[in-house]
């Protein structure tokens, strides 16, 4: 475990304040002076009195006793009083009679009371996982205080790799799922609640009605005007509830996907009548609130459903999770026009429900470790959903190690969901000085420039991004060298405080990983630079404990093998550079500009398609190359993305011919048949031919047949599958 407790020996933090007469001690000269008492013995109540034991110990060295259902007594800290006022969640900081009583709300209250007693008045400040600073002290006395807070909203949660820790996520009031939601049952679940497998293949009516078919699939959506699927859920519901009565909240929502839903007659009706996919829902889940009136029911408006239905109206016990997947972030949500498309949706929604649950995206999917300047917009945001009756809020921050200041970002919405009005610069300067130390002006002026530039550029960021999409922009080689200047001083402050060094390392990576990327589309690039920064990087992720570079889990590791096959020099040229491209079947529209050259330039693309690829959209591709005269050869291959999140698949086969007349074309090689897979990670696979003895030719014939539409297991289920390419190389 890489945990590192630092103590600060000067003066107290500003935020205690001691009077000349305390009105509670709890500490005298490291001996315990006062009781933790426990009234009601909830598991709330237990943690928050550990928590509190904990770190008074950790402070004094002195060990609280905690006594459960005694009598209370002057001194006594009194945890299990209610506080009916401070909400769910929400806690009371008052001293009485002599004794400080922690006052809870309900929930998690007590805790989060201590966490603020522990934070606000014992100088305690937690950043990341297993990461805080503390004020040591032989005694400890608190003033008189009387202190309320209410949370806004009544359930928290991001994706931030500090969860793994109790004390975080005690200490920013974080939930997750599985202590809401009956049986993790939170998002996506209609396949578990009626899995295809059991009953696609008897009643595929069940099932949405795609392309001319009904669709069974782990992805396709139910038939929500068809009787028999609500009484199968019903059926099905029952058994979950049986087995879980502890708890009351469950998801019933669609699958993961776009475009899925049933078009068939009935629901094509609703559809229309209610302006959006979303009235069927609405009225599917009514009718579920209506049969388990005890019971709350969450439903996702996300993709195709995000706009709320024109008539009819959610009941109080069916809870709207909106999704804002689909908006940019290099502004908030009220200034673009993607995010000015989810605030429509938003205002709708909560026009007809108050009980709305945000799921707010400020990762960046494809390249985690790249960076992601959204820290301006965070703020903003979260004062939108709370303006608009929002109650329930996730913000899927990036959840790994590496990830661009994911401990910042973590620590910042953490502080914001409880309380929005806090100001995000000065959490951002609290965090930085108490993270990084005298590392931080760096990294501040690091953020603040890469913020500027990117609002600047006029670039959009979006979950789907690649630094090569911002080579002109944030990321321009003049903007690099001033962040490079940076991270260096940054690194120099600290040098002599190995953890403070590794930390300011770790937030360096994703500036590292962005010139590697663009390097590798720069044909006149140093590559002698980028094998030694391709080194360094593959040397600090392994040693920092870096797993990811996406959400698809393709490790560092992997990436630095392929980066030097695949982009770096190599001892054999292909025949096919700058070879003339004649269509026969052209690509999809937008990827015709680049498409006569990005098949022969030499230059690989990376695991996004946002440059070099070249993508057809169920539909087969052929094409001539004319590689300018004859050439002896025996070996082509085409370079093909599998990228199962973005609907890209691989194709069903490559198959090439060749002549020297470009009328009369004989096959190369076998045909290349492509295995189905359906690993999530993205990948780089080859479609290739030999022949045993070298063939002259002049032309190459490359024809691909593509997979038409996605399979019943995939996320575009009845839909067009995509597949690219982005190189022909002749050995």
């Amino acid at each position: 475990m890489n945990t590192r407790l630092r103590l600060f020996l000067g003066g107290l933090l500003c935020l205690i304040i001691f009077p000349l007469s305390a009105q509670i001690t709890l500490v005298k000269k490291h001996k315990p002076v006062a009781r933790i008492c426990v009234l009601e013995q909830t598991d709330a109540d237990k943690q928050a009195a550990g928590l509190l034991q904990d770190f008074v110990e950790r402070i004094s060295k002195a060990n609280l006793p905690i006594v459960y259902g005694e009598k209370v007594r002057k001194g006594d800290v009194v945890i299990g009083e209610v506080d009916a006022d401070a909400g769910e969640d929400g806690f009371s900081l008052n001293t009485e009679k002599g004794c400080l009583y922690v006052r809870t709300g309900g929930g998690k209250g007590s805790i989060y009371g201590v966490v603020t007693l522990l934070e606000k008045w014992l100088g305690v400040s937690y950043y990341a996982k297993n990461t805080y600073t503390l004020q040591p002290m032989e005694t400890i006395e608190l003033p008189a205080m009387s202190h309320q807070e209410t949370p806004a909203f009544r359930y928290r949660q991001t994706f931030s790799y500090g969860n793994e820790d109790p004390i975080f996520r005690m200490w920013f009031r974080l939930e997750e799922p599985k202590e809401m939601f009956i049986g993790n049952l939170w998002v996506h679940t209609f396949n578990r609640i009626l899995p295809s497998d059991i009953y696609g293949k008897e009643h595929p009516e069940y099932y949405s009605f795609i392309n001319g078919e009904h669709r069974p699939g782990h992805n396709s959506q139910w038939c929500l005007t068809n009787p028999e699927v609500f009484d199968a859920a019903v059926k099905s519901l029952d058994s979950i509830f049986l087995v879980h009565p502890d708890l009351k909240m469950i998801s019933v929502s669609q699958n993961d996907g776009n475009h899925t839903n049933c078009s068939c007659p009935k629901c094509k009706e609703v559809d229309e009548y209610e302006g959006s996919p979303s009235g069927n829902l609405i009225r599917f889940l009514n009718k579920l609130a209506e049969r388990y009136p005890d019971k709350e029911f969450s439903t996702l408006a996300y993709l195709y459903s995000m706009q709320p239905p024109k008539h009819t109206k959610p009941h109080p016990n069916v809870n709207i999770m909106l999704c804002d997947i689909d908006c940019k972030r290099e502004v908030p949500l009220t200034d673009n026009e993607s995010g000015q498309y989810f605030v429509k949706a938003l205002e709708g929604w909560s026009a007809i429900s108050n009980n709305i649950f945000v799921w707010d995206y400020g990762i960046n999917f494809d390249n985690i470790v790249s960076p992601f300047p959204n820290f301006h917009i965070l703020q903003k945001n979260i004062q939108l959903f709370k303006k608009n009756h929002v109650t329930m809020h996730f913000s899927q921050v990036n959840g790994i190690r590496g990830g661009d200041f994911s401990e910042m970002r973590a620590y910042m919405i953490g502080k914001l969901m409880w309380n929005p009005d806090l100001d995000a610069d000065s959490l951002m300067h609290t965090f930085m000085d108490g993270y990084y130390g005298d590392a931080a002006p760096y990294l501040y002026q690091y953020q603040k420039i890469m913020q500027g530039a990117l609002l600047a550029s006029g670039q959009p960021l979006w979950i789907y991004d690649s630094p090569i999409s911002h080579k002109k922009g944030m990321l321009n080689a003049h903007l690099i060298k001033v962040y490079d200047e940076l991270f260096d001083k940054a690194e120099e402050a600290v040098a002599s405080d190995s953890v403070l060094l590794e930390r300011v390392w770790v937030s360096r990576l994703p500036l590292q990983y962005s010139k590697l990327e663009i390097a590798r589309t720069e044909a006149d690039s140093d590559k002698k630079e980028s094998e030694a920064l391709l080194a360094l990087f593959e040397k600090r992720t392994a040693e920092l404990g870096v797993k990811s570079l996406n959400e698809r889990n393709n490790h560092p590791a992997e990436y630095c093998v392929l980066y030097r096959k695949r982009f770096l020099p190599q001892s054999q040229k292909s025949k096919a550079l700058g070879a003339k491209v004649e269509w026969i079947l052209r690509p999809e529209k937008s990827y015709q500009p680049i498409a006569d050259k990005a098949l022969t330039d030499g230059l690989y693309g990376g695991t996004t398609y946002v440059e070099s690829w070249v993508g057809w959209e169920g539909r087969d591709a052929e094409f001539i190359l004319d590689l300018g005269e004859e050439k002896s050869f025996s070996h082509i291959e085409t370079d093909f993305l599998h990228q199962l999140g973005a609907w890209v698949l691989l194709p069903k086969s490559v198959a090439y011919s060749v002549s020297s007349d470009k009328e009369n074309f004989i096959p190369f090689g076998q045909v290349h048949e492509f295995a189905e897979d359906r690993d999530v990670q993205v990948k780089f696979v080859a479609g290739v031919a030999d022949v045993d003895s070298p063939i002259q030719a002049r032309y190459i014939k490359v024809q691909v047949k593509g997979i038409g539409l996605c399979p019943s297991w995939h996320y575009g289920v009845g839909y067009p599958a995509w597949f690219f390419m982005d190189e022909v190389a002749v050995y």
